[in-house]
């Protein structure tokens, strides 16, 4: 459900930031960015993405959290707090999740970027859209190589992200639970 919710929120802000990065973009600023999407394609542009990347988060996340845990059993059985062992299982189970999601993420940006120079290469006239189509398109342009460009950036992003962030969870877990048992031995 989180997941749901995060993403009906961030997939328009990530439609925004892409189509700010893409080369020679038109769009000078976030707003007018917003803007022009809004008045040439509509409300939908912001969505165009929404399924795919929703099938992306899901597997990520799964498979996030299922290498970090067991990652945790192999270096860390007794599940004490330990930030080596806690940046560590973080950082690898992000770069996992990352990897194997990356064809996910390419067709993701396919859609939100609707890139025209790709798009004219695969005679796609008008508007790229669902998921199927992104998949197909990618393939048609790059083969299966191309379903795992940017394989490198995404991994490295994601290792410090997650290693982070599984510190600072394991950090306030083990702070907070070692807080309330200390406060139960005064009384």
């Amino acid at each position: 459900m989180a997941t749901l919710l995060h993403d009906a929120v961030m997939n328009p802000a990530e439609v925004v930031k892409q189509r700010l990065q893409m080369y020679n973009s038109q769009h000078r600023s976030a707003l007018s960015c917003i803007g022009a999407v809004w008045r040439t394609e509509g409300l939908g542009a912001f969505y165009r993405s929404y399924t795919t990347q929703l099938t992306m988060n899901i597997p990520f996340q799964s498979i996030h959290f299922i290498t970090y845990e067991f990652l945790q059993e192999q270096v860390n059985p007794r599940r004490d707090y330990n930030p080596q062992s806690h940046i560590i299982s973080g950082g690898l189970a992000g770069a996992l999740a990352a990897a194997a999601t990356t064809p996910l993420d390419v067709c993701k940006t396919l859609l939100n970027t609707q890139e025209n120079v790709a798009l004219s290469l695969a005679n796609v006239s008008g508007r790229l859209s669902g998921m199927a189509n992104a998949f197909r398109t990618v393939y048609q342009l790059n083969g299966l190589a191309g379903y795992f460009k940017g394989i490198q950036a995404r991994v490295v992003y994601q290792m410090p992200s997650t290693a982070i962030s599984w510190s600072v969870y394991e950090f306030f877990k083990y702070f907070l639970t070692k807080h309330q048992l200390e406060n139960r031995t005064l009384y």
